[in-house]
């Protein structure tokens, strides 16, 4: 596990992670159609969506630090700031 502990790849996966939770939650939640007939009232529902979608990158976080890989769980945690900062721009609209 030591020859993955990169900077790059825990970057990489804090942001894909948090995208694909996004896309599996809005598709399995059917939400689609929502954010479409809401439109710029949907802001709030897409802030609290980016703050739920980082929490995979927390428990990626907790399995990293375990093993003993920190350098892959400062990459993740890097990963989901773009997320959060999001989430404070969206709820701020």
């Amino acid at each position: 596990m030591q020859r993955f502990d990169r900077y790059g790849i825990g970057i990489g996966l804090g942001v894909v992670l948090p995208l694909l939770f996004c896309v599996l939650y809005i598709s399995n939640y059917h939400l689609g159609y929502l954010f479409q007939s809401l439109g710029s009232m949907s802001y709030p529902i897409i802030s609290k969506l980016l703050l739920l979608s980082v929490f995979p990158n927390l428990a990626l976080i907790f399995v990293f630090y375990t093993t003993d890989t920190w350098k892959l769980s400062k990459g993740v945690l890097m990963g989901a700031f773009p997320y959060m900062i999001a989430a404070v721009i969206f709820s701020s609209l």
